[in-house]
């Protein structure tokens, strides 16, 4: 009997044994970069420690990544970002408040090289979170004679694409015959916003966005091209300066 309850004991503590062995194994956060910035419009530099913790020891890939904000009057803020790959930030005042904001940048998905971004605002002592801009009109379908025809916007020209190159490929797939004529209704692939990137409007105007959104045909590797678009923020929303179509070689 009492050798039962000493092995009854043993196996009771295992669990908690394999669960402290599993928090030592977690790796520590990590300090990814450390800014000054003046981001709360008193002309002072605020210190910005971006943090990290990595998902293991062998990998690239950050499951948590938060901003610690502390000023000279021992204010302090924490802004808690989503994971990722390679995170870093950027400071511009983007809403030509006067104050520079906080741009923090992660790749997402390394094959497909897509980034998810997230601005903050720090003025007068209140955090507030951006909305980024979106695309609402870009669409693209399939027509005869294998060509693909995207619209960016309702009052623009669309863009045609000869995509006779790859016939073959969609005649395999059903999607045209081969004589070029459309067999199927589908949809080319839009792709999110990939990336932002702050682009200086003018020196009255400040700065701005410039964002690059992939299309792809009915197979990923067939890229037809790319939107770019120059966003401004204006009356508290994100107006297009201009869109173009930028077809892939």
């Amino acid at each position: 009997m009492k050798h039962f309850i000493r092995l009854l004991g043993l196996i009771l503590l295992l669990p908690v044994t394999a669960m402290a062995t599993e928090e030592t194994n977690k790796p520590p956060p990590q300090q990814l970069a450390t800014y000054n910035e003046d981001v709360t419009g008193d002309a002072e530099k605020e210190t910005i420690d971006l943090k990290g913790l990595l998902f293991a020891d062998d990998t690239e890939y950050y499951v948590d990544t938060w901003v610690s904000i502390s000023s000279k009057d021992d204010e302090e803020w924490e802004v808690q970002y989503e994971g990722g790959y390679q995170p870093r930030i950027k400071f511009r005042d983007l809403n030509h408040d006067g104050v520079k904001d906080i741009l923090y940048q992660r790749l997402a998905n390394k094959n497909a090289n897509l980034h998810d971004y997230q601005l903050h605002t720090l003025n007068n002592g209140k955090l507030n979170k951006m909305a980024l801009p979106e695309q609402k009109y870009i669409t693209a379908q399939f027509n005869d004679d294998f060509q693909v025809e995207v619209q960016l916007s309702p009052d623009k020209k669309p863009a045609n694409v000869d995509i006779s190159d790859q016939a073959s490929k969609y005649a395999k797939l059903g999607i045209y015959d081969k004589n070029g004529k459309l067999l199927e209704r589908t949809s080319p692939m839009i792709e999110p916003i990939a990336s932002f990137k702050p682009i200086k409007i003018s020196k009255e105007k400040g700065y701005g966005l410039k964002s690059k959104q992939r299309i792809h045909g009915a197979f990923r590797n067939h890229r037809l091209g790319t939107v770019e678009t120059l966003w401004y923020y204006e009356q508290d929303q994100w107006i297009i300066l201009k869109t173009e179509w930028v077809p892939s070689n």
